[in-house]
């Protein structure tokens, strides 16, 4: 007969994690410009090995996803301006000029927040530059809309500190 464990039958404390308690640190871009950010996410790939009259399957290479941010895009300090100087430093469409790697790669911090803003969860992305930028919509009949960017940003790859 079995029997009874005294830690699944007491109370236990759960508090789950929200979406909207996060701050995100990024050279160049304000912190509260950022409205939404996927997490990060990865994918490993297979490798098929042919054994005899059966398959064997091992892990591959890990390949980390691309992320989106949705920021703000206020007056003043522009949030356009602010995405545009970091695009800039990868290729700049005046003169041409391509930038190093070691210019337009960054450090983001992710940090996930509790209900009393202690830190809970902090995701370092490493080599993190853009891929994408959408600016927005702008339309006569729509009213007292706030204009945001979306831009998408690849990455190296990812560290869960806790």
């Amino acid at each position: 007969m079995p029997t009874l464990d005294p830690n699944e039958i007491m109370f236990t404390a759960f508090e789950p994690k929200v979406q909207n308690r996060f701050i995100m640190y990024i050279d160049g871009i304000p912190s509260y410009l950022v409205k939404g950010v996927t997490s990060p996410q990865f994918t490993d790939n297979v490798i098929k090995l042919d054994h005899i009259n059966t398959y064997r399957k091992l892990r591959g290479k890990r390949e980390w996803q691309n992320m989106t941010l949705n920021l703000y895009d206020p007056i003043t300090p522009s949030g356009a301006q602010a995405v545009m100087e970091w695009a800039r430093l990868g290729y700049e469409s005046v003169t041409g000029r391509a930038g190093y790697s070691d210019f337009y790669k960054k450090d983001i911090t992710l940090n996930i927040l509790g209900p009393v803003g202690d830190i809970v969860g902090e995701w370092i992305i490493k080599g993190a530059f853009v891929t994408q930028s959408n600016f927005g919509a702008y339309n006569w009949s729509t009213a007292d809309q706030a204009i945001e960017i979306s831009m998408t940003v690849a990455m190296d790859y990812c560290i869960l500190n806790f």
